[in-house]
């Protein structure tokens, strides 16, 4: 048996594979990262009565898993503006104030769930199951559904063993997964034509996008918007659906001005992302918040932008840009 001095070179190459996991059960980065910080700590704590009767991997999923559900006992989920109540009418009228007492849902980079991997079966394994509408739908599923769903269809546990991580029998565990995969089926929107641009035309998919948006040029945003297209901005509680509400609500409210923002590509949940830097007045673009795209058949279908200047820095850009910023995106994504 190795001393617990040696427990943190053997437990640190599990570390990015259970922050997914936990990020997966919380929908949330910072409760992921805390709970993986707990799980290390307690399997530090109890590394000398550890007895090899299973491996270190599944050892420290069931203190993870066990950690989860604690934390699990006294949060809510974590919902999108979609998951509150119906589209908001009028882009033009009065709009509900921030809800920054919600806690939202939160994208993870894919930097953070499939970096590091040399397998790429598994860099796409982990792009797919971090897809936000899987984590939203996630957050509907009592907890220990949650973990069980997770453990064997995400991670592709058997039964067994699923079954001796949480202390009960296979055919407890197979029920238990049996009840999840029926409500998620319920709830899950469906991603089928969701998918990851790959080839040259979805990136100039996205090319276009940025430039129409970094030039407040609706008419080009227009034409990139599927007719049932949809935004969302957490911390804003409303949403607005609708080709026509959601170009009406960006020309009032957001798109007002050229050279506003700059986007920064990136990626997150599997998604093709944006980092959004805004810019009031001479001064530098600072950190706006992180924008996720669905995109089917060459339009834009979903346009999910949280609002939190705060979550770029996981990205490990910076929080702001200087005014050149603005010329070099028009060198970027020319018209």
């Amino acid at each position: 048996m190795q001393g617990t001095a040696d427990f943190a070179a053997l437990a640190d190459p599990y570390r990015r594979e259970l922050l997914a996991y936990c990020y997966r059960m919380l929908g949330s980065v910072d409760d992921a990262e805390d709970q993986v910080q707990e799980t290390l700590l307690r399997a530090w704590r109890s590394y000398g009565e550890f007895e090899g009767r299973s491996s270190l991997r599944t050892w420290l999923y069931r203190i993870a898993t066990n950690t989860c559900l604690r934390a699990l006992e006294t949060r809510s989920k974590r919902p999108l503006p979609s998951g509150l109540g119906a589209p908001a009418e009028d882009p033009d009228g009065p709009l509900a104030a921030l809800s920054t007492e919600v806690p939202w849902l939160q994208p993870i980079p894919d930097a953070i769930t499939a970096g590091g991997s040399a397998d790429p079966a598994m860099v796409v394994t982990a792009r797919a199951s971090t897809r936000l509408a899987l984590i939203a739908a996630l957050q509907y599923l009592p907890a220990r559904q949650r973990a069980v769903l997770i453990l064997r269809d995400v991670l592709g546990w058997h039964a067994a063993e699923v079954a001796e991580l949480l202390g009960v029998s296979t055919a407890a565990a197979n029920s238990v997964l049996q009840r999840a995969r029926a409500q998620l089926a319920q709830i899950a929107p469906a991603e089928n034509d969701l998918r990851e641009p790959a080839d040259p035309a979805d990136r100039t998919l996205l090319d276009r996008y940025a430039a129409a948006f970094e030039s407040a040029d609706i008419g080009a945003l227009t034409a990139l918007l599927r007719v049932d297209a949809t935004i969302e901005m957490p911390p804003q509680p409303y949403w607005f659906a609708g080709r026509a509400q959601v170009v009406r609500f960006l020309r009032s409210r957001v798109l007002t001005t050229p050279g506003k923002f700059v986007l920064v590509p990136t990626s997150a949940n599997g998604q093709p992302a944006f980092a959004a830097y805004i810019r009031a007045g001479e001064g530098p673009f600072l950190a706006h918040g992180i924008q996720l795209l669905a995109t089917s058949r060459q339009q834009v279908t979903r346009i999910l932008s949280f609002n939190d200047g705060r979550l770029i820095a996981r990205f490990g850009l910076p929080g702001e840009l200087s005014p050149a910023a603005n010329a070099a995106a028009a060198t970027r994504h020319p018209l």
